[in-house]
């Protein structure tokens, strides 16, 4: 079983930046792909980006593309969503979910992760 816990969220001025965490506790996120998703209000959740198991490839949604990067420390066990010149839109609750070992399709779906966080709120203001 992995606990993922998300943080970092909170209130920020469109054009600001914040750096999501989703950390795991007594478990490695070493060799599980990693995906972040936001869902707001009165919306379906959406896929937001992803890491691959290696570490070696990131898939971004289109309306974050050059602002968010994903990055993951495998020696704190955590993965982090880097988010610059947010918008307004971008106003959701962020999920960070990982796969399990043998977990198949698309990173970009929510069908292929197992694991979830609580999620973390990002509001941001005009």
């Amino acid at each position: 079983q992995v606990q993922l816990v998300e943080s970092g969220g909170g209130l920020v001025q469109a054009g600001g930046s914040l750096r999501l965490s989703c950390a795991t506790s007594g478990r490695t996120l070493s060799g599980y792909a990693l995906g972040w998703f936001r869902q707001a209000p009165g919306k379906e959740r959406e896929f937001v980006g992803a890491l691959s198991r290696s570490g070696e490839y990131t898939y971004y949604a289109d309306s974050v593309k050059g602002r968010f990067t994903i990055s993951r420390d495998n020696a704190k066990n955590t993965v982090y969503l880097q988010m610059t010149n947010l918008k307004r839109e971008d106003t959701a609750i962020y999920y960070c979910a990982a796969d399990r070992p043998r977990s198949v399709g698309s990173l970009t779906t929510e069908a292929r992760y197992d694991y979830w966080g609580q999620g973390t709120q990002v509001t941001v203001s005009s």
